[in-house]
Parts: C-alpha cells; structure tokens; sequence
C-alpha cells in the first residue's frame, strides 16, 4: 500500500468540509426559524447566505486541484449539529432556547475556524497559492461571524435568557 501525503490529506479534509457546509447550510433555516430573538434570526440568515459562498469557493478549489467536489461524511459536525436539535427541542418555548441555539452556532465557527484555518496552511506548504487566497477569504468571515456572534451574546441573547 502506498504512503499517504499531505496532498491526500488535504484533499480528504476539503471533503470533510464541503460535507459539512452543506449540513450546516441545510441547518441554518431551521435555526433561524427556532431563534427568538430577531438579531440573532438576521444573523442565521446572513449566514447562510455567506455559506452558499462558502461551498462555492470549495467547489472552485476542487477544481483548481482538478478533483470532482465531493463530500465525505464528517462525524464532527453531525455531532455538533446533532446537539443544536437537541437544544432546539429541550429548550423551545424557553428563555435560554436563543443563549443555546447561539452556542450551538459559535461550536459549528469554531470547527470551521479550525478546519479552515489548517486547509489555508497546508494549501500554502502545498503550493496551492489560490486555493490558499479563497481559503483564507472563508476563514476571514468565519471568524467574523464568530465575532458577531460573540457580541450578540453578550450585548443580549443571554442577558434575556438569565
């Protein structure tokens, strides 16, 4: 059997990632649907339309590496989205169901932060120099709605649910 690479470990990761923006963009609605508060709402909702962008650009460093865009089932986020359901049955009707949901969304930013962020070295220690250039442009507005989201929950999300 040959060695695997950093090249196929990168690839196997881009996978991983396209897999899960595409969950996390099925589960953005439901979110924002669930949210009470209207700022928190306006958030899900710009951030999904920032994910649609998102799975573009994957699907645009596919194809630079000239490999098919395609998903590869990713345990870490379905675990992940699997507990924002679960907040958003246990807590509907509640005060805390918005503080939950907001945590929930800065766990899925932070996988992202994550994964984004070791896809953008490894593509610049691979020279793969423009897929380094989309991967950081997605890294810059994860952290920026991590961002966002921060403040939310600090200014009001869970001052309402205390």
């Amino acid at each position: 059997m040959a060695e695997k690479d950093l090249n196929e470990l990168f690839v196997d990761t881009l996978k991983d990632i396209y897999y899960a923006e595409k969950q996390i963009y099925k589960s953005l609605p439901k979110m924002a649907k669930a949210a009470n508060s209207d700022q928190l709402r306006a958030a899900f909702e710009k951030h999904h339309d920032e994910t649609e962008g998102q799975i573009e650009r994957l699907e645009k460093i596919f194809e630079l590496l000239g490999k098919p865009a395609r998903g590869k089932k990713c345990d870490a986020i379905e675990g992940i989205l699997d507990e924002g359901k679960e907040i958003m049955d246990e807590y509907a009707d509640t005060s805390a169901l918005d503080a939950g949901l907001l945590a929930a969304a800065q766990a899925v930013e932070h996988y992202e932060i994550s994964r984004y962020g070791t896809l953008k070295t490894w593509a610049g220690k691979l020279g793969h120099k423009d897929a380094a250039k989309l991967l950081d442009e997605t890294l810059a507005e994860e952290k920026k709605t991590d961002d966002a989201l921060s403040k939310l929950a600090v200014s009001a999300v869970n001052a309402e649910a205390a």
